[in-house]
C-alpha cells in the first residue's frame, strides 16, 4: 500500500479507493486516508478526505456513520469557509441531502431533530442562493414516512414546482423518487410512465436504473405486464447484485420472486447475501429486507415446505417456518421503533401489509434455472363421488365412472379403476368387475403386467366373454414386446389372433374385441419391423397387419370412440412403417392423417405423439411451416394432459423453428416455456440447459444484453462437453462474452472468450478459435490490460495467417499497433506493426484470386493507411512543437492521402470512406499551416455531395445521415479555417 506523503498521493489513493467494491473494507480504507490527510497539515486535504469518507459511507451498509464526519465538515465550513474550493463548497451543500435521508432511516434520531435539520438545510441553501427543490424533496420524504399524506402531497407539489439547479438530485434519482410516491398512492401506470426515461437508459447514475427497475416490478405485475416485469427483474438484479448499499432494491427482487411462483430463486437470492440478515447500519433497508424474508418464508410454509432448510442468519440452521417467525419479529420490532420516533403507526401498517401480500402470478417463468419447490406428497385418500348411508364408498358409482372413462378413452381411466378397486376391498364382486379391475391394473404396470393380463383373461372367460379374454391375452403379449421380448410376443399373440378371428366369424364376439387383438398383433409386428431395420419381409408383414385393422373396422365405427381411435392409430402406424422404409413424404402425410383422425374422434390428446413425429419429419424435409403448425397443434391438443417433459420438448422445437424464420421474440417465448417445463420435469441439467442456451441466444439477437447474460450464466454450469457437446459450450461462452462486452464488463467478457477459445483450439477447423482470440483481444484492451490484449491479438494473427485470412491478420496487426501506442513510449513499435499491416495487405492484394477479392483488399488497405495516419497524428501531443512533431504529421498526411486515393479507386461505393479520409487530410494540412490546401479538400468534399440529400432523403440504411455528417464536418472545417484567416 502506497505511503501518503503529499496531497497528490492522497488524491490518487482516494480515487483508487472510490473504484473498490462497496463495503466495510472500502470504508476502513477511507478512515485510514482521513488519518493520513490530517498529517499533511493542509486544510483542503482534510476537507477532501472527509468528503471521501462521507461518499463511501453513503454507498454502503454503514450509512449511520455519516453524521460524525459531516458534522466535522460543517464546523470547518463555519469556521473557515475560505479553506473550501468551489468543488468542495458544492459537495458540502450536496451532502445535506444524504444526511437528511440518513437521519430519516435511523429510528434513534428524534423527529424533532430531523425537522430542525430540514430548517437548517433550507436556511443554508437560501444563503448559498440555491433553489428549494432539494429541500422540498427532503420534506416530502419525512412526511411520507410518518404517513402525513396531506403534507407529503404539498411537499411533492412544491418539489415539482421549484426550479432545478445544481443542488437538485440527478434526473434519474428525482424521477425514481417521484414515481415511487405515485406507486405508493396506487397510481402504477403514472409511475411507470414517469420512470420510462430511466428504465430506457435516457437518465442514469450510480444507483439508477437499478432502483427504478426494482421498484417497477410489482406495478408491472399489477398492471398485467408480466413480460416486462420478468425483463426488469433479470436486468435489475444483475445491477444490484454486487452493490452492498442496495439492500432495499435487493429486497424488492426477493419480493418479486415470492409473488410470482419463483420461491426457489428467492431462496437463492437470500443465500447470496447472508450479511443482509444482520447488517444494522441502515435500519430502514433492514426492515424492508426482513419484511420480504417473512413474506417468502410464509409462502413456502403455505406450500407445505415449512420444514425445509433455508438460508438465514449464520448463527444457526433455519427452517422456513422458523425463519418466518424470526424475520417477522425483527421487522415489526424495527417498524415499532420508527413509529415510536414518528408518533404514528404508519411504518408498522406498511410492514404488515407487505408481509401479507398474496401472489400476483401463480407461475411466471424467468428463464434462469430455478426449480420450484414441491411440497411433500400428501397421503392419497380415495374420494368417492358418493357415499352410501353406511359411509362406505358407493362402489357401483365408482364402477360406472371408471367404465365411462375407459369406454370413451378419457384420461385418468386407469386411476378411476384403481379407486374402484380400493373401494371394493372386502366386497364380493362378480367376475366381470374383477376382470376389468385386473385388466386396468395390468395396463398401469406396463411390461410388469403380463401375469395380471392372464388373470384378467381368466376372469373374462369366467364372466362369459371369450373375446375380451383373448383381447387381454393379446395385450399381455404386447407388453412382453415392450419389455424387449419381441419374438416371445409374436409367439404369444398368434394363438389369440387365430382364435379371435374364428370366434368373430362365428359371431361369438364383437368387432371391438376382435380389433383389439388384431391391433395388438399389428403393434407387435411393427415393433419387430423396427428391430429388423431394413428387413423388407418384416416391414411387409407389419404393414399387412395394420391394414387388416383398417379393413376390419371399415364402416363399423359408428359412435364407438374406441374403434375410431383404432383407425387413427392404424393410419399413424402406417406412417411409422413408411418412415422405416425411407418414404418420408408418405410418412409425414400418414402421421398428419392419423393425428387428424384422433382430433375428429374427440381424442386430441392422442394426436400429440403423432403431431410431434410429423413435426420432426417436416423439419427434416425442410417443410418448416408444416413443422411449426404440427408443433403448435401438439401443444394445443395436449392441453393439461401433456406431461412436463413433452411440453418442454415441444416448446424447444418451436423455439428452433420460429427462431429459424427470424422471429426472435416469439421464439424466445417458447424457449422460456421450454426452460420452465424442463425444470418442472426435473431435467434442468439436460433439456433445461439446452432451453436456456437457446433462450440466451434469442435474447442476444434482440439486443437484450443483461437478460441474455443472466440466462446464459444460469445455463453454463449445466452445459457439459459430455452431455451437450463442446460446440454448445463454446457457443454459450461466445454469446455470453458478446453480452458482457455490450454491458461494459470487459474483463469478464475476455474471460468467457478465452475459455471458449481454449476449447475451440482443439477443433480441426480453426476459424472459431481465431475469431474468439481476436474478440478476447478486444475485450482485454477495453479492460485496460494492454499486455494481455497484445498476446491475444498475436495469437489470433498467427491463426489468421495459418487460415489464409488476410483480413483477420491485418486487423490484428492494426489492433496491436494501437495498443503499442497506448503504452506511452511505443510509437516505434506501433509504427512497425502498422507497416507490417500495410505490407501484408499489399501482398494479399497482389495474390488475390479474383477481382472481388482484390476490391475487398483495396478497401482493407485504404482503412489501414487511414488508421496508420490517425495513429501517427494521435502520437503528437496537442502542445508538441518543433521539427520532430512536424515530421510525424507530414508522415501521417502521406498515409491519409494514400487512403483517400485508394478509396477513390473504388468509385461511388467507397464515397463516404474517401471523403472521411479527405477531411482527415484537410485537418492535418490545417495543423501544418496549409490553410489553402485544407480548404480545397473541404470544398471538394462538399462538391462530392452535390445533389445528394441529407438524412431526410435517406433510404433507411443510414445513407442520408452519412451525407449530412460529412457535409457538416466539411462546413465546420471551412468555418474554422476562415475564422483563423480573419
Amino acid at each position: 500500500m502506497t505511503e501518503i506523503t503529499d496531497f497528490d498521493t492522497l488524491r490518487e489513493a482516494m480515487a483508487e479507493n472510490s473504484g473498490q467494491p462497496e463495503g466495510p473494507a472500502r470504508n476502513a480504507r477511507a478512515e485510514e486516508l482521513l488519518t493520513a490527510a490530517e498529517k499533511l497539515n493542509t486544510p483542503l486535504a482534510v476537507i477532501e478526505a472527509l468528503g471521501h469518507q462521507l461518499k463511501v459511507y453513503n454507498y454502503s451498509s454503514e450509512k449511520g456513520k455519516m453524521f460524525v464526519p459531516f458534522a466535522r465538515l460543517l464546523r470547518l465550513w463555519d469556521e473557515r469557509p475560505e479553506d473550501f474550493d468551489a468543488y468542495e463548497t458544492h459537495s458540502l451543500h450536496w451532502v445535506f441531502k444524504w444526511v437528511s435521508a440518513g437521519m430519516l432511516d435511523q429510528p434513534h434520531i428524534p423527529l424533532a431533530s430531523i425537522e430542525k435539520w430540514l430548517g437548517e438545510m433550507e436556511h443554508r441553501y437560501r444563503l448559498a442562493g440555491h433553489s428549494e427543490r432539494a429541500v422540498r424533496s427532503a420534506e416530502h420524504s419525512v412526511a411520507a414516512q410518518v404517513g402525513d399524506v396531506e403534507r407529503a402531497e404539498r411537499a411533492y407539489a412544491a418539489w415539482l414546482a421549484a426550479d432545478r439547479d445544481s443542488m437538485a438530485d440527478c434526473h434519474a434519482c428525482e424521477l425514481h423518487g417521484q414515481g415511487w410516491w405515485l406507486a405508493e398512492q396506487g397510481r402504477d401506470a403514472e409511475a411507470l410512465e414517469l420512470w420510462r426515461p430511466v428504465l430506457e437508459g435516457e437518465y442514469a447514475c450510480a444507483h439508477e436504473p437499478h432502483s427504478a427497475l426494482a421498484s417497477s416490478l410489482l406495478p408491472l405485475l399489477r398492471l398485467g405486464r408480466p413480460d416486462e416485469a420478468r425483463a426488469h427483474h433479470l436486468r435489475g438484479f444483475r445491477l444490484v447484485r454486487a452493490m452492498e448499499s442496495m439492500r432495499g432494491a435487493y429486497a424488492e427482487h426477493v419480493e418479486f420472486c415470492a409473488l410470482t411462483g419463483n420461491e426457489a430463486r428467492g431462496l437463492e437470492l437470500l443465500a447470496e447475501r447472508p450479511a443482509y440478515f444482520t447488517d444494522d447500519g441502515q435500519p430502514q433497508s433492514k426492515l424492508d429486507f426482513m419484511s420480504v424474508v417473512a413474506l417468502l418464508m410464509d409462502r413456502l410454509t403455505g406450500l407445505g415446505l415449512g420444514d425445509r432448510q433455508v438460508p438465514g442468519p449464520a448463527d444457526r440452521e433455519w427452517t422456513a417456518r422458523e425463519l418466518a417467525t424470526r424475520a417477522r419479529g425483527e421487522a415489526l420490532a424495527l417498524a415499532a421503533r420508527f413509529d415510536a420516533r414518528n408518533g404514528t403507526a404508519h411504518v408498522s401498517e406498511r410492514a404488515r401489509a407487505r408481509m401479507a401480500r398474496r401472489p400476483l402470478a401463480e407461475r411466471l417463468p424467468l428463464g434462469v434455472r430455478s426449480v420450484r419447490p414441491v411440497p411433500p406428497p400428501a397421503p392419497q385418500v380415495a374420494v368417492p363421488p358418493r357415499a352410501s348411508g353406511t359411509g362406505r364408498a358407493d362402489l357401483p358409482a365408482l364402477l360406472a365412472e371408471a367404465r365411462r372413462l375407459s369406454d370413451t378413452l378419457r384420461p385418468n381411466a386407469v386411476e378411476a379403476w384403481a379407486a374402484a378397486a380400493e373401494a371394493a376391498e372386502g366386497v364380493e364382486l362378480d367376475p366381470r368387475d374383477r376382470a376389468e379391475m385386473a385388466d386396468h391394473e395390468a395396463m398401469s404396470l406396463g411390461p410388469e403386467g403380463t401375469e395380471l393380463f392372464e388373470r384378467a383373461a381368466s376372469l373374462y372367460t369366467e364372466a362369459g366373454d371369450p373375446g375380451e379374454a383373448l383381447a387381454a391375452r393379446a395385450r399381455g403379449a404386447y407388453v412382453r414386446a415392450l419389455g424387449g421380448d419381441v419374438d416371445g410376443a409374436v409367439a404369444a399373440v398368434t394363438g389369440p389372433y387365430d382364435e379371435v378371428l374364428a370366434l368373430y366369424a362365428a359371431d361369438g364376439t364383437g368387432t371391438r374385441q376382435t380389433v383389439s387383438v388384431v391391433m395388438s398383433r399389428a403393434r407387435i409386428l411393427t415393433r419387430r419391423a423396427h428391430e429388423a431395420e431394413g428387413d423388407g419381409a418384416a416391414l411387409a408383414e407389419a404393414e399387412a397387419a395394420v391394414r387388416e385393422v383398417l379393413a376390419l373396422v371399415d364402416g363399423r365405427t359408428g359412435e364407438d370412440v374406441r374403434l375410431a381411435a383404432r383407425v387413427a392409430e392404424a393410419q399413424a402406424m402406417l406412417g411409422e412403417l413408411a418412415g422405416l422404409a425411407g418414404d418420408l413424404e408418405t410418412a409425414a402425410e400418414l402421421f398428419a392423417r392419423g393425428a387428424a383422425a384422433f382430433v375428429a374422434a374427440g381424442l386430441p390428446w392422442f394426436a400429440v405423439e403423432y403431431e410431434a413425429r410429423l413435426a420432426s419429419l417436416a423439419h427434416h424435409l425442410g417443410h418448416m411451416a408444416e413443422a411449426e403448425r404440427a408443433l403448435q397443434a401438439a401443444l394445443e391438443h395436449g392441453g393439461s394432459h401433456l406431461e412436463a417433459p413433452g411440453r418442454a420438448q415441444l416448446h424447444l422445437q418451436l423455439a428452433e423453428v420460429i427462431g429459424g424464420r427470424g422471429e426472435a421474440a416469439e421464439a424466445a417465448r417458447h424457449a422460456l416455456e421450454a426452460a420452465h417445463w424442463a425444470d418442472a420435469a426435473g431435467e434442468s441439467a439436460t433439456l433445461g440447459a439446452w432451453a436456456r442456451q437457446q433462450l440466451g441466444g434469442l435474447l442476444l439477437r434482440q439486443g437484450r444484453w443483461a437478460e441474455a447474460a443472466e440466462v446464459l450464466e444460469s445455463a453454463l454450469p449445466d452445459l457439459t462437453v459430455e452431455t451437450h457437446g463442446d460446440g454448445a459450450v463454446v457457443q454459450t461462452q461466445w454469446w455470453l462474452g458478446d453480452c458482457l462486452s455490450e454491458l461494459g464488463e470487459h474483463r469478464a467478457a475476455a474471460e468467457r472468450r478465452l475459455q471458449a477459445a481454449e476449447i475451440a483450439r482443439h477443433w480441426p477447423e480453426q476459424h472459431d478459435h481465431a475469431t474468439l482470440a481476436h474478440l478476447a483481444g478486444e475485450s482485454l484492451g477495453q479492460a485496460g490490460l494492454p499486455a494481455e490484449a497484445d498476446r491475444a491479438y498475436a495469437r489470433a494473427g498467427d491463426l489468421w495467417r495459418g487460415l489464409g485470412n488476410p483480413h483477420g491478420l491485418i486487423r490484428s496487426l492494426r489492433a496491436r499497433a494501437w495498443l503499442a501506442l497506448s503504452a506511452g513510449d511505443g510509437l516505434a513499435e506501433a509504427r512497425g506493426l502498422m507497416a507490417d499491416a500495410v505490407r501484408e495487405c499489399e501482398a494479399a492484394r497482389e495474390a488475390a484470386p479474383d477481382e472481388e477479392a482484390r476490391q475487398q483488399l483495396v478497401t482493407e488497405l485504404g482503412h489501414t493507411h487511414r488508421q496508420f495516419g490517425d495513429l501517427l497524428a494521435r502520437s503528437v501531443s496537442a502542445d508538441a512543437e518543433g521539427a520532430t512533431a512536424r515530421e510525424v504529421l507530414e508522415e501521417a498526411l502521406v498515409h491519409v492521402v494514400r487512403s483517400a486515393d485508394l478509396f477513390a479507386s473504388l468509385g461511388d461505393g467507397a464515397l463516404h470512406s474517401r471523403t472521411g479520409a479527405e477531411l482527415a487530410a484537410g485537418r492535418l494540412e490545417a495543423d501544418l499551416d496549409r490553410p489553402a490546401d485544407a480548404m480545397a479538400r473541404a470544398r471538394a468534399v462538399l462538391a462530392a455531395y452535390d445533389g445528394l440529400g441529407g438524412a431526410e432523403t435517406g433510404d433507411g440504411d443510414g445513407e442520408g445521415e452519412a451525407v449530412l455528417v460529412r457535409r457538416t464536418e466539411a462546413e465546420q472545417l471551412l468555418r474554422l479555417l476562415t475564422e483563423r484567416r480573419a
